[in-house]
């Protein structure tokens, strides 16, 4: 029995990882579950699993409301569980830069983590990849994009890799040019036409800013130069990704938009179990694959992702956090959609660039990047 701690509990992610580990009660054991603010969610959870051993929630106001003997309340409730907690892997699930911190206590207490948190290797990926070496653990990749890369490695060495082919849908507005964008509603924004996902990231696969993030992550994960990684429009969000290698063969893995099976990969690497779905992969209903080349004239934020990518140092945490308050101040229709992408790019402009940068600076450039986005559109 695997033991599993998950944070971000009640979340699109965390519960399609309850959904796992339920479908395989005798391969997996739930002991410990965190969420931000959804106690009836959590509440349900706990019922559900006598097993869970800590919970952590974000909102302290709601600490007395969590069903549970062993409740962590407030910022540090995700390090506190998992310091008072006997798992085997951690499942950050969690969106937002306060996911680093945990990501990093974990790695250093020398326990694996299955990672769909972008933000610990947006921002903080120098110190994510120093954790890594200093103590033999491991990342196990969540998202769809980086798990299939992650497959399409199997067998072969890094040495043998041309490159990394990272796929994007295109997202809300694919079929828009730059001056249609100017008026396109929050609404229109939230209906992806693939994916069924939370707010803040359907809003950056629109601006291309998740990927991006994918690209930077990527870099990390797999580490390889920003040269061999390389991005392409996909409309049908079968291809998740590819890996083309020195003889210009190239894999591919191909499957249904459906979030569980790369949960399930990340969970049980390097076995492959059954996975119960509900619409699985076709191949003979699949009419077509298109794949266009990336327009980053059209997705500057994409180009833009590249250069601080290949910068480092703070700029990681700055792209992030400008993003989370610019699409923050989007949704509550503050801000235009292509204002978005002006509020970063200004954030980074005005940035005090730190090459070597500690937690606790990366965490000042975080919270800068976003007062900074606050007070441009005060």
């Amino acid at each position: 029995m695997k033991k599993i701690l998950l944070l971000g509990a009640t979340g699109s992610i965390g519960l399609q990882t309850i959904d796992v580990i339920e479908q395989h009660s005798d391969e997996f054991e739930l002991v410990g579950i965190a969420a931000g603010n959804q106690v009836d969610v959590l509440n349900e959870i706990i019922q559900k699993h006598p097993s869970i051993q800590v919970v952590g929630i974000g909102n302290e106001n709601k600490k007395q409301e969590v069903h549970h003997d062993n409740v962590f309340a407030g910022k540090d409730a995700m390090v506190q569980c998992i310091e008072h907690c006997d798992y085997d892997l951690l499942v950050n699930a969690v969106v937002g830069f306060r996911g680093l911190k945990p990501t990093l206590t974990s790695l250093y207490k020398g326990k694996d983590v299955a990672l769909a948190n972008k933000e610990s290797l947006v921002a903080g990926g120098v110190l994510v990849r120093k954790a890594l070496q200093e103590t033999n653990t491991s990342l196990y990749p969540i998202d769809s994009e980086h798990s299939a890369i992650f497959q399409c490695l199997q067998g072969n060495k890094k040495e043998q890799v041309k490159r990394l082919i990272i796929t994007a849908s295109g997202g809300s507005f694919r079929d828009k040019t730059r001056e249609q964008l100017k008026d396109v509603t929050v609404e229109q924004t939230l209906k992806h036409p693939n994916w069924s996902m939370g707010k803040r990231i359907t809003v950056d696969s629109a601006t291309m800013v998740n990927k991006g993030f994918e690209v930077i992550e990527a870099h990390f994960l797999f580490d390889l130069d920003y040269d061999q990684i390389d991005t392409v429009l996909h409309a049908q969000s079968i291809v998740h990704s590819m890996v083309e290698y020195n003889d210009h063969a190239i894999l591919a893995q191909m499957g249904s938009a459906d979030m569980r099976l790369p949960i399930q990969y990340a969970l049980v690497y390097p076995e492959r179990i059954k996975l119960e779905e509900e619409h699985p992969f076709d191949a003979t209903q699949t009419f077509t694959l298109d794949f266009k080349k990336m327009d980053f004239e059209r997705y500057p934020m994409l180009k833009l992702a590249y250069e601080v990518g290949r910068k480092e140092g703070n700029l990681g945490a700055v792209f992030n956090g400008a993003d989370e308050q610019a699409v923050e101040l989007f949704l509550d229709h503050k801000i235009s959609f292509l204002q978005i992408e002006e509020s970063i790019a200004k954030a980074i402009e005005h940035a005090q660039y730190i090459s070597n940068p500690s937690y606790e600076q990366l965490e000042q450039s975080d919270l800068q990047a976003r007062q900074f986005v606050r007070e441009l559109w005060d």
